[in-house]
């Protein structure tokens, strides 16, 4: 797993599918950080949710009672969104949510395309610590990404062959400064990526997507972290940021799509 939303996401949509215990999702979610703050972003968010005016509740098993409420009441799923600058699809423009998500580059939308719903993004609040803001969000968005797992997949082998472009230029630089073979510094990076299960339910094809993403964004992001350290200069630097930010693009959707797809599935079994 490559993000707490995507945890939350694939998790609760396994589980209210009926393919997964409330405790498996804790379990998940646990894994990113062992206490979970909750709380509503204004006055809104606390009507819609039931959630505190003020404060934050404490317990994972807050969010899956928020999610159940609204995916009862709305007779819809959980949707991840993972926008980035110049790539807001599936969020609700001019919205407090959207900022949030925008910032994070991460949330979770719960609720029918078109109804009202809510939005939840999780930030990070020490090593121990992740709090996740609710959001009321006035009417869901339709999805970025509606393809299926075919169309996913192959948007993800694609950008396997341009990753292995951008590995063949990965300088042999550490951050510390002692020369490393890159490709050890992918593998820590997706071993990280590794810790976090996907629920057993879900079709081994969306699983497979997941995995290359995973795979690719570790290529991307030693390439980035090599890049910036021999560009040599500030221009040289963003033309590499700029060369993989189309294959950062792929990652993304391929997650999105294969989320989706996988508990579209789960939902219609």
């Amino acid at each position: 797993m490559s993000s707490p939303s995507l945890t939350l996401a694939a998790w609760a949509g396994s589980w209210l599918s009926g393919h997964a215990s409330p405790d498996d999702v804790i379990d998940a979610l646990h894994e990113w950080a062992p206490m979970h703050l909750v709380s509503a972003h204004d006055a809104a968010a606390a009507s819609a949710t039931g959630l505190p005016d003020r404060g934050a509740a404490d317990g994972a098993a807050l969010l899956l009672t928020l999610v159940r409420r609204i995916d009862t009441a709305a007779g819809a799923g959980v949707h991840l969104v993972l926008p980035a600058p110049g790539d807001v699809r599936a969020l609700p423009a001019g919205t407090a949510f959207a900022s949030a998500a925008l910032a994070a580059g991460e949330g979770v939308v719960v609720g029918a395309p078109g109804t009202p719903g809510v939005g939840l993004v999780p930030t990070v609040e020490g090593p121990d610590v992740l709090r996740w803001t609710v959001f009321a969000v006035p009417s869901v968005p339709e999805p970025a990404v509606d393809g299926g797992l075919g169309a996913a997949e192959f948007a993800i082998r694609e950008a396997v062959r341009d990753a292995a472009s951008a590995l063949s230029g990965i300088p042999t630089v550490g951050t510390d400064g002692r020369r490393t073979d890159p490709r050890a510094l992918i593998a820590e990076e997706v071993a990280e990526l590794a810790r976090h299960r996907y629920p057993a339910s879900l079709p081994p094809r969306a699983v497979r997507v997941l995995d290359t993403a995973d795979q690719v964004a570790a290529i991307l992001a030693v390439a980035g972290r090599g890049g910036g350290m021999r560009a040599g200069s500030a221009s040289g630097a963003a033309s590499r940021e700029g060369a993989l930010q189309p294959l950062w693009t792929a990652v993304r959707e391929a997650r999105v799509g294969a989320v989706a797809a996988a508990l579209r599935a789960e939902y219609h079994r």
